[in-house]
């Protein structure tokens, strides 16, 4: 039936572009066959933007990599279904067909685009490579051709940056370059897999823009997979839930984001912290992991986290039709839907205010500069000439005992540089760190030794912060041996299950390595160890932005429960505005090795007296369709500056939408606008 439907449906004026029909894909393990994809099905139109939500690993980059015949040989392969390209069979055609295929009619943009680019070819024999494989264009055409498709994903100088490499590029132009390379054949169709996770909030609203832009313009299919809910609700016009390797829920993205009719729908939009709403204490969670796919349930897959659950939901789910093309698999679909059940929880009350620093500063960053001398390319290929990097640069700030400060900014603006320095793993070209009242920019070793037992810090990436080769009860107790700490062995196993408990993990996991945790059990861990040695202070350095939104709050209520609990005083970088708003007292935001605006955290999101903090603010995108279409893309123009070459004068002034002279001329002075909101721009 489903396939007599299909043909009909190609047969008349509206025919999908691509129809993917009860796709099954498996990969074949030395523990087993893990169903990565089950009995997946969704339709493409032309010119429409379909998005794939979901937790990682629940498939929604198998099916893509499974269209473009990607998949992993020989573990990967597609068991059953059918990959429909205008009525043609993907999985039917040689490998030659295929190629032909991919790039000409089919392009997917990587989410990295550092590991995606050839790092040894200038972008210019990667943009024409495509050009002179599939449209037999000689040289001449090719390279005019990726002339205009550099001026097309709005990169200027194209002479020039075609001669240039990856690595010469920003991460904002690397994935312009991507896209260029996607767009070169005219496709029909583009796969975007996370293509912004790696930018910034706004290199990435240019880049979602553009795209946008280009679908509409050339009619192009696009389908976006992505756990950031903003970016869908902005940009999607219908939506595929995924969980445990089967689409859950589908709709267009005012059906799925107004009316979630699946209770794991439900969990992840209420997981997101939102810059539109009042604050709340704590954000909501789904409590819980997936299910191991190589045993997968019977029945409703999410039923073992979900609070609606009942007998039946032992039994295989059917896809429910809730309205015209809104579906999903959930025995009690129409109880949710029809409002009859509670949420998961009722809505977190708004906290007042944030807390008025009162207390003794613990951190005192004053006058804070470094610099790295680098090595360029000089005139000659031969010839290496040195440069200056200012990646930090006249940095003050303080933080009082307690409290949270939220530091933000693109990548490149110094921020991790300032977490390093007041670690002392990079020693400051200038200025003073003071904590607890001692000077540590030129503390000795002994006195640093002391020290790191109440400074400690939380990584980006749990998976390679942490030792491979150790087990969780080893890489927690370590820094206890190391302090001597805990009396022999007994006493330091006893310390390590306290540790382990305190962050939600089992007793159990000390005998696992690693690589047999989820990557939220993995930032447990390293809580974990940062708190072994008792510490007052924590640099958490963008502790949950390798995670999904539904663990991401588990993290950040932890966090806020041991601080609570313990009064520890936190220093949290990201790039985030809405998880900084949830978790910050007070905010800094920084541009380029220098600090522009610092403020009461309320005070900033409602007044921002700087334009690049305003700039920011715009451009974060809000996990509601009613609210995006009522919002004028406000995307920030221009690229970040190179920090080789900074801008005299201001050095937000090249981007801003109000410099004048002096902004270009003079380097705006560090004031006070009112009590506690400090800002560095001459027309605040």
């Amino acid at each position: 039936m489903q396939a007599e439907t299909a043909a009909t449906s190609r047969a008349g004026p509206a025919a999908p572009l691509l129809e993917i029909e009860n796709l099954h894909v498996h990969f074949v393990t030395s523990r087993g066959v893990v169903r990565a994809v089950e009995g997946i099905s969704y339709t493409v139109n032309r010119g429409e933007v379909v998005a794939i939500v979901g937790e990682s690993g629940c498939g929604k980059s198998v099916s893509a990599l499974s269209i473009m015949r990607l998949l992993s040989k020989p573990a990967g392969r597609v068991a059953r279904g059918r990959i429909l390209l205008e009525g043609r069979n993907l999985l039917e055609l040689s490998d030659d067909d295929m190629r032909a295929v991919r790039g000409r009619d089919i392009s997917m943009i990587f989410q990295e685009p550092m590991t995606s680019l050839n790092p040894v070819l200038p972008i210019g024999l990667q943009i024409m490579e495509p050009l002179l494989i599939h449209l037999q264009m000689d040289d001449a055409r090719a390279r005019t051709r990726a002339l205009e498709l550099l001026q097309q994903v709005g990169i200027t100088d194209g002479e020039r940056r075609l001669a240039q490499y990856p690595h010469q590029l920003s991460g904002g132009m690397r994935q312009r370059v991507m896209i260029a390379i996607g767009l070169a054949c005219n496709p029909k169709l583009i796969i975007a897999d996370e293509p912004t996770t790696a930018l910034d909030v706004t290199i990435q609203a240019q880049i979602l823009e553009l795209m946008k832009d280009l679908s509409q313009r050339l009619g192009i299919a696009l389908v976006i997979i992505t756990h950031n809910l903003g970016i869908v609700a902005r940009y999607a016009d219908r939506v595929n839930v995924m969980y445990a390797a089967k689409i859950i829920e589908q709709g267009t993205a005012d059906e799925i984001f107004g009316k979630p009719a699946h209770p794991y729908t439900i969990g992840l939009m209420r997981s997101v912290p939102r810059l539109d709403l009042p604050r709340t204490k704590r954000l909501e969670t789904i409590e819980g992991l997936p299910p191991d796919l190589r045993d997968p349930p019977a029945g409703c897959r999410f039923a073992p986290r979900c609070p609606f659950r009942i007998e039946r939901c032992a039994e295989p789910v059917p896809f429910l039709e809730i309205g015209p093309g809104h579906r999903t698999a959930c025995h009690r679909a129409d109880e949710v839907a029809a409002g009859k059940l509670v949420a998961l929880a009722a809505p977190p009350a708004p906290v007042a205010a944030a807390k008025t620093a009162t207390a003794k500063s613990i951190l005192e960053v004053e006058g804070l500069k470094k610099y790295f001398e680098v090595q360029i390319a000089g005139q000659s290929a031969f010839v290496r000439e040195r440069a200056t990097v200012k990646a930090v640069d006249d940095v003050s700030f303080t933080i009082a005992a307690g409290e949270t400060l939220g530091l933000v900014g693109e990548s490149g603006c110094g921020k991790t540089t300032v977490g390093r320095a007041i670690l002392k793993l990079d020693d400051p070209t200038a200025g003073a760190i003071r904590f607890a009242g001692i000077e540590i920019t030129h503390a000795s070793p002994a006195v640093m030794r002391e020290l790191r037992r109440k400074i400690q810090v939380i990584f980006q990436d749990p998976y390679s912060s942490l030792n491979p080769r150790m087990t969780v009860g080893e890489i927690v107790g370590e820094p206890l041996g190391v302090y001597k700490l805990a009396r022999g062995a007994a006493a330091q196993r006893e310390r390590v299950v306290q540790l382990l408990e305190q962050v939600g993990l089992f007793p159990y996991m000390a005998e696992r390595y690693p690589h047999e945790l989820s990557g939220g059990q993995r930032q447990r861990v390293g809580i974990a160890r940062a708190l072994a040695l008792e510490p007052s202070f924590i640099v958490c350095d963008e502790p949950v932005s390798a995670l999904d939104v539904s663990i991401q709050g588990q993290i950040i209520n932890l966090l806020e429960d041991l601080q609570a609990r313990l009064g520890l005083t936190y220093l949290f970088i990201a790039h985030d505005l809405a998880v900084v708003r949830h978790i910050s007292d007070r905010v800094a935001v920084m541009y380029l090795g220098r600090i522009m605006e610092i403020t009461d955290r309320d005070e900033l999101y409602a007044n921002p007296a700087h334009p690049y903090s305003r700039a920011l603010l715009d451009a974060a995108p809000v996990p509601d369709p009613r609210v995006e279409r009522g919002r004028m893309p406000r995307a920030l123009k221009g690229e970040l500056p190179s920090p080789l070459t900074p801008p005299t004068g201001c050095v937000f002034h090249t981007r801003c939408p109000i410099a004048g002279d002096i902004c270009r001329q003079q380097v705006p002075e560090v004031r006070e606008l009112k009590a506690g909101h400090i800002v560095a721009c001459h027309k605040a």
